[in-house]
């Protein structure tokens, strides 16, 4: 789901490349920077995008682990899902270093310009294109929201250092609320509709 998520965002990504500004070859993929260049690696020409850090959303991690139906009156137990924010980084490597600046530039305002994505709101096309071949790990519904995250020198020198050490045009973004939950049959009772409070009192006994 992971995968799929940052794959329809690339999808869009790469749309409003090619509708506003013409380009047909540089795209957007994802791609792990701390494999390297060449030899079948990271392309200096394209923009990657990169998960470099996961966190639980603790706002949502007390939620009920039940459902109630009250058509056939029964109760569905299940584990709430995990909802997750993913930092994500996007690199321009491109070997001349004003064009990187200028692809990052082209992203920024992207997601400036559309920073909600819904299943409602993106091409049908992004989300078939390029998606996971196991319809388990396929997003059905989805809220995914992009923040630009401004990182500190400190942080920014150990990514780095944890990437390869050579720093290239790049922005950090949270994407925000992706909720992963496994498709399961639900554990089902009856619910709970009267409670007797009647009392019964038992004869003392004699000694």
């Amino acid at each position: 789901m992971i995968s799929h998520a940052l794959t329809i965002v690339i999808n869009e990504l790469n749309k409003h490349l090619v509708d506003d500004y013409n380009s047909s070859e540089t795209v957007a993929k994802l791609g792990n920077l701390a494999d390297g260049f060449g030899n079948g690696g990271i392309l200096r020409k394209d923009l990657y995008f990169s998960v470099v850090n996961i966190k639980e959303e603790k706002a949502l991690k007390n939620l009920p682990n039940y459902v109630c139906n009250d058509v056939t009156l029964k109760a569905l137990y299940e584990n709430p899902p995990l909802f997750l924010n993913f930092q994500i980084l996007v690199t321009a490597p491109h070997e001349t270093y004003s064009l990187g600046l200028s692809l990052l530039s082209r992203v920024i305002r992207f997601f400036q310009y559309k920073n909600v994505f819904t299943q409602d709101n993106v091409d049908p096309a992004s989300i078939i294109t390029s998606s996971p071949t196991n319809s388990l790990d396929h997003l059905e519904s989805f809220k995914l929201i992009f923040d630009l995250y401004s990182a500190s020198m400190e942080e920014v020198n150990h990514l780095w250092g944890t990437l390869g050490g050579k720093q290239y045009p790049f922005v950090l973004y949270w994407m925000r609320m992706l909720d992963l939950k496994f498709k399961a049959v639900p554990e089902e009772s009856s619910l709970i509709l009267d409670v007797d409070t009647k009392l019964i009192h038992k004869p003392s006994l004699s000694i």
